[in-house]
């Protein structure tokens, strides 16, 4: 139990120290009537979520429900995948007791299409809609929320566009007008396939709902414009916060990067110390399981210093395997698996070829001794000039395989060379240059065995006299089809084992 909630605080500790040096008297409240009125902003981790570790192992949120179709990884939740008719919706555990506060939305809504559906929308209700008609949530909610809506269902080319709507628990959404006659204010913004993620500041401060947005042209995260404005805007005094979307007829990817709230407090007030939210018996009982984890901690520490005197008085996280030198090592041991399985390659075909001058030596004796054997005037058998001519064409095409194998081979033994991150470049250079060569090699050996298809066609042998110890032409040329065969069998077996092992670098 101990060790399960200090892990879960630690995911979530990640958040807080990406945010520590945030600006918190940066950003002026758009809602506060007198702008020299700086609300002095803090960070609550407890209703928010942001990568990398933003889901667990179980594919949990910590503080958060995911329902539907929403798919929780460890960078983003994909609340909708580009699939019709699909539903999503993500909600925080507890509910939110703030007077004012500030959402900052980080998402991407991207699909193959000129026109997108249905849209995106963020909450903050009364109770959590966890699915519905609109937008994947709950209708007749009590609270307000900021819709993205990506489809034009009025025709009156008026999407994508975002709407504030606020609703008291009685009002049914209108789809047919896209919400305009219930909309409270609204923008005209293209938020689909953007080249850096859209950014949305929902703001409600005295009682003042602002919506500013980052149209996601720049990477600049503090460029926002404005967009919509509400005066005298009255929500729950408790509700939850939510983000959902849906798709129709039409499909998009809907992908939430980060969701961050912050509690806005007036000048001169401050804010409550974060101990006096948590009950005292709550606390106590968190105080104790973190001892109990550090002691277990310690505990092992010095067992490992017993077991391991050689690094008594190391750092304790040198030890261990940075993320970085765990990638660097499989991209080499990949790099050493490829080289050895060509080197194998290497000595295959190098046996080949001594097979074939072999036979081509046997061929062109059984010339010279039907040459010395033939009557004064008559000229060789043109049959065997042909298998001949065509021994000598099978010889210069392994020659040019083997080769390339010795250019792969070049090539790999001087991506292995490169020992640190910095030669990556040139790294994925070499891996590209051994996956042209690979090509080339199976290009040769499928030209091999089109000339060497149908030999019946090309070459009629002569009847040879029997000779025990001789290799007869038709045996020779079937034995040279099946070993061509084999070999590509084996070059098209390696290339797929080769493929599915790219995937993991």
């Amino acid at each position: 139990m101990a060790v399960s909630t200090v892990q879960m605080s630690a995911a979530v500790c990640l958040v807080l120290i990406t945010l520590t040096f945030h600006p918190s008297n940066g950003d002026i409240a758009a809602g506060a009537a007198d702008t020299a009125d700086v609300p002095h902003r803090r960070f609550e981790y407890k209703y928010s979520f942001k990568g990398p570790h933003l889901s667990q192992s179980d594919g949990s949120i910590p503080f958060w429900v995911h329902t539907g179709n929403a798919i929780p990884s460890a960078d983003q939740i994909r609340i909708t995948p580009s699939l019709r008719s699909q539903k999503g919706s993500v909600w925080t555990k507890n509910t939110v007791n703030f007077e004012n506060w500030e959402a900052e939305v980080t998402f991407r809504v991207s699909g193959r299409g000129r026109m997108g559906a249905d849209g995106l929308a963020v909450w903050f209700t009364e109770g959590q809609g966890l699915e519905g008609p609109v937008y994947g949530a709950a209708d007749n909610w009590n609270g307000v929320g900021v819709f993205f809506d990506s489809f034009d269902n009025d025709g009156k080319k008026n999407n994508p566009a975002i709407l504030i709507v606020g609703n008291n628990g009685k009002l049914t959404y209108d789809h047919q007008n896209d919400g305009t006659t219930q909309a409270l204010g609204t923008c005209l913004r293209d938020f689909r396939n953007k080249p850096y993620p859209v950014r949305a500041k929902i703001t409600y401060y005295k009682k003042t709902l602002t919506v500013m947005i980052n149209n996601g042209f720049t990477p600049d995260k503090d460029d926002f414009e404005f967009c919509a404005k509400v005066d005298n805007m009255i929500i729950p005094a408790v509700g939850y916060f939510g983000i959902s979307a849906a798709t129709g007829g039409l499909a998009d990817d809907h992908d939430v990067l980060s969701f961050l709230l912050f509690r806005l407090t007036e000048p001169g007030q401050q804010p409550p110390p974060a101990e006096a939210e948590i009950p005292k018996e709550e606390k106590d009982k968190y105080q104790e399981e973190f001892e109990n984890f550090q002691q277990e901690l310690d505990k092992k520490k010095e067992e490992f210093q017993k077991e391991h005197p050689d690094v008594q008085g190391e750092p304790v996280d040198d030890i261990y395997e940075s993320v970085n030198d765990r990638e660097i090592r499989q991209v080499f041991e990949g790099q050493n698996r490829i080289h050895l399985e060509i080197k194998q390659l290497h000595r295959q075909l190098a046996m080949i070829l001594d097979e074939q001058r072999r036979y081509v030596s046997v061929v062109t004796d059984e010339i010279a001794k039907r040459g010395v054997e033939a009557q004064p005037g008559q000229a060789p058998s043109h049959e065997l000039d042909t298998i001949i001519t065509t021994q000598q064409e099978v010889l210069r095409n392994l020659n040019e395989l083997r080769n390339s194998f010795s250019e792969t081979l070049r090539q790999v033994a001087s991506a292995q060379n490169q020992g640190n991150a910095v030669g990556a470049y040139e790294t994925v250079q070499h891996f590209n240059d051994i996956k042209e060569h690979l090509h080339v090699v199976k290009r040769s050996v499928e030209q091999l065995a089109q000339r060497n298809g149908n030999p019946s066609e090309k070459v009629k042998c002569p009847d040879l006299p029997p000779m025990p110890s001789c290799l007869s032409p038709t045996h020779f040329l079937i034995f040279a089809i099946i070993q061509s065969v084999l070999f590509i069998g084996y070059i098209m077996y390696r290339s797929q084992q080769e493929a599915a092992a790219k995937k993991f670098f």
